[in-house]
Parts: C-alpha cells; sequence; structure tokens
C-alpha cells in the first residue's frame, strides 16, 4: 500500500496572533480549513481561537463537535510562544515560571477537551544574564511536571527546536538531548523546515537526525510562505519522512505575522502543491 500522507493546518494566519488583522472566529476557521481539503487542524492557543479561560466546558464540546462535522481531526495545540502575560518557561523570574507551567498544564486539559494528542512544547529563551546550564535546568525540570501530567490525560508533548525565535534548544541534536534527559516516553520531538531554514540546514537532515522520536512536523517555506513558494526541497523532506515511518501530520504554520495574509490562498495552494509532488517520493 502506498504511504499515506496527512496534511493538517495551523490557525494562526486566521487568528490575531502575533498581529490583529486578518482575524477570523475558531469556528469560521474551521470551515475554512476543512474546506480547503485538509484532514486535521492545529489549534493556537491565543485569543481569539483557543484562550484556555475563554473556553467552557459547553464550548469545548462544540468545538468538538464541529470538528467531527467538518471530518477534521484535532491534532495538536500550541501555546502562543511569548506577549501577553509571559511565557517563558525559562524567564529569571520565578513567577513567571510558575504561571507559564500552570499555562502549559491548561493547554494539556484543553487539548484532552478537544481530542487532540499532541501539545507542542517551547523550552524557553534565555534572557540576558541567565547562565545556558540555568536556563536549561529550568526547562527540564518543567518538562519532568508537565510530562506525566500530559501522561495522564493521553498527551504527547513536542519539543520544538525553535532557532529563529528562541536561543535555548536551537538544533535537532539539543532537542533530542533534552527529551533524553526527561526520560519520559511521552516527551517527543518534532521540527519545523522555517527554523532549519534560519540555521541554513538541509530540513531533511533534521528529519533523519530525530528519526523515531519524531512525532510532528511544521510545514513552511522561507518567509513562512506555502511550501512550493520558496527554497525547501520538498520532495526530499516528504521522501524522509516515509523513510522514517513517520505517521503523524504534515502541519502547514505558514503566513502569519503579516497583515497582508490571505490565509485561505496559503491554505489551498498548500495541499496542492503537496499533493501534486507526492508520486515523486519512492
Amino acid at each position: 500500500m502506498a504511504f499515506k500522507f496527512k496534511y493538517a493546518f495551523n490557525t494562526w494566519c486566521y487568528s490575531s496572533f502575533p498581529v490583529w488583522v486578518p482575524s477570523y472566529t475558531l469556528d469560521e476557521a474551521i470551515k475554512r480549513i476543512a474546506r480547503a481539503g485538509y484532514d486535521g487542524i492545529e489549534i493556537g492557543c491565543a485569543a481569539p481561537h483557543a484562550w484556555p479561560a475563554h473556553l467552557d466546558r459547553q464550548r469545548r464540546v462544540d468545538i468538538r463537535s464541529l470538528l467531527a462535522d467538518h471530518n477534521l481531526d484535532a491534532v495538536s495545540l500550541l501555546p502562543a510562544p511569548g506577549g501577553g502575560p509571559g511565557n517563558n518557561i525559562t524567564s529569571p523570574m520565578r513567577e513567571e515560571r510558575v504561571a507559564t507551567i500552570a499555562h502549559y498544564k491548561e493547554v494539556i486539559d484543553l487539548a484532552h477537551d478537544l481530542g487532540a494528542g499532541k501539545v507542542l512544547y517551547i523550552a524557553g529563551w534565555r534572557v540576558f544574564g541567565t547562565p545556558y546550564q540555568q536556563a536549561w535546568d529550568w526547562t527540564l525540570a518543567a518538562l519532568r511536571e508537565l510530562g506525566p501530567y500530559a501522561a495522564d490525560r493521553g498527551i504527547t508533548l513536542c519539543i520544538e527546536n525553535t532557532a529563529a525565535d528562541s536561543n535555548l534548544v536551537d538544533t535537532a541534536g539539543q532537542a533530542l538531548m533534552l527529551r533524553d534527559e526527561v526520560g519520559l516516553d511521552n516527551v517527543q520531538l518534532m521540527f519545523d523546515t522555517y527554523h532549519a531554514l534560519y540555521r541554513n540546514e538541509v530540513s531533511s537532515d533534521q528529519v533523519y537526525e530525530i528519526g523515531r522520536h519524531l512525532k510532528h512536523v511544521h510545514f513552511a517555506d522561507a518567509g513562512r510562505a506555502p511550501p512550493g513558494e520558496g527554497v525547501v526541497d520538498w520532495v526530499g523532506v516528504l521522501q524522509a519522512l516515509k523513510d522514517v515511518d513517520f505517521d503523524g501530520y504534515c502541519t502547514m504554520e505558514i503566513g502569519f505575522a503579516r497583515r497582508d495574509a490571505e490565509p485561505d490562498r496559503y491554505a489551498r495552494n498548500a495541499i496542492r502543491y503537496l499533493k501534486s509532488i507526492e508520486h515523486q517520493v519512492l
């Protein structure tokens, strides 16, 4: 049987994070993502879509029902990495670290309620004056607390190396080391082609390096453009995913952080292009 690629779409460019417009309700984003032909959805946990405190029990039931009506799997949730009240797990302020762990627990609970099996984990960023080892120890301690909490709810935490946005876990190798030190089966890894580009690395190399620990991926071309509108070797990425028996969703995290975004066009173009090259994967 041919290898089956599954595609999901991240809601950032349909929301007001990190810019305010264009902006759509989560219900509207769900309808549009389904109409573009996706198998799943990744929901960003920021207003107006999924800030946990804004979603009571009935609203969570309604979202899950809407996803089922549109044949969309809830794939993953991710916290907004910065801004607002602050979500830095390695902040020099103890209060911020404690609040960030509490926020991750809220996101984990929300993932469980929506039927999503994964929550993405940003290891934090070192504020000037924080020694590297101290920041590493803080994020390690946080994962050792969050991992069992997530496991009790059937959730896998996926550490992301975020070279373009942070300065603690930049590489696939560092993410692997952090995962190994945590030592929990439900703490695994993901990678994002955009961050590989930032480091001038070949995206497929990161797939092979992470190997069996790869549980989630983000697709984005240069400048967060849709796949096929930049420089990434997408045939190579898909081939690598097949070679490591990746069974997750290829999730588009594209088109956000700019006011002139056209989310529907990005969604259509990305999946159309990727499906057009699948036959080149051996």
